[in-house]
């Protein structure tokens, strides 16, 4: 039998096929290699399947499933991780792009910082050429010792995807994994926050990329964006978009209730949560967390010396 690799990586995806190649190159063109790439595709109707099975054929690290129907992109996720082997797992998306040296640093700082349950790096958002538009600045307190003060950051505060961070196994299974209701993301990152602090790699290692067809741009409603989560979500009788959000304040407050924190802590939280609260709700509020831009730092590098794969790229 194989030996199990240390770290898992889950990759769902549905109608990737023009940026997939790439994803798979930088991913597979790792510098550290003790791993297993899962992909699920999601019934996909382009050339998705085609391509993840040829990469299978050319790499064993590679598990591919292909989903018999679309079950969302919520249930794809958690999906992956389900089957996951490693002792570290991290999710990846199928049109990012991945330094050569991103999986190594992170794992490092895992090993040198057995606090913390979750480790990234610095990201910067590119174009569909892979051109970089924008470094994101990380200004989030999520490294702190103290749980509150690590929740009223990532209430409070944006910058960082450290939903694609390479995190503790055994921290993921604590949680009920991803939600489909109105920005349940957030809400997962910040309950994996009242666990432990996070480390971030300070090198520019990760590459988000901007572009019509990814799922936050492709969908403009909050009931959209929930039915892309999960088609389940089309009903509108049990799904009105009021029970979108209010499941998506409820997880904060189940985070809280469930996380093993001490009563002062917990008493913390819940005074941070209401406080969010009042400022997403009195007149005169200031803009809506998710709607901030980030912060913005500056860098004049090219990613072709940083992502594998990409020297083979056109000029």
């Amino acid at each position: 039998m194989a030996a199990i690799p240390r770290l898992s990586i889950g990759l769902p995806v549905y109608n990737g096929e023009r940026y997939l190649p790439e994803a798979l190159d930088s991913l597979l063109g790792q510098s550290y290699g003790d791993f297993e790439l899962i992909i699920s595709d999601n019934a996909s109707t382009d050339g998705t399947e085609q391509i993840c099975r040829e990469y299978a054929a050319a790499d064993r690290r590679i598990r591919f499933i292909r989903q018999p129907r679309n079950i969302g992109a919520c249930p794809n996720h958690n999906y992956t991780f389900r089957c996951a082997r490693g002792e570290l797992f991290k999710w990846a998306s199928h049109d990012d792009l991945y330094g050569r040296h991103l999986l190594r640093r992170c794992v490092d700082a895992l090993d040198d910082h057995p606090e913390a349950v979750l480790s990234h790096a610095r990201q910067a958002i590119i174009d569909g050429d892979g051109n970089i538009k924008q470094v994101v600045d990380y200004t989030l307190a999520t490294d702190s010792p103290r749980a509150p003060v690590r929740f009223k950051s990532m209430l409070f505060e944006v910058g960082g995807d450290d939903f694609y961070g390479v995190m503790r196994s055994e921290v993921l299974r604590r949680t009920p994994l991803n939600g489909s209701y109105h920005h349940s993301d957030r809400t997962f990152v910040t309950e994996i926050g009242l666990i432990g602090p996070f480390h971030q790699v300070p090198e520019l290692l990760y590459f988000r990329r901007d572009h019509p067809g990814r799922a936050e741009r492709a969908t403009t409603t909050k009931r959209e964006r929930c039915i892309n989560m999960d088609p389940r979500r089309a009903d509108r009788l049990r799904n009105p978009t009021a029970r979108l959000v209010a499941e998506y304040v409820w997880g904060y407050v189940d985070a809280i209730r469930r996380t093993p924190l001490s009563s002062t802590d917990r008493l913390a939280c819940y005074g941070h949560l209401i406080h969010w609260l009042g400022s997403r709700t009195l007149p005169g509020s200031s803009q809506r967390l998710e709607d901030r831009p980030p912060a913005i730092g500056s860098a004049t590098v090219s990613i072709d010396g940083i992502v594998p794969g990409r020297e083979r790229s056109p000029a």
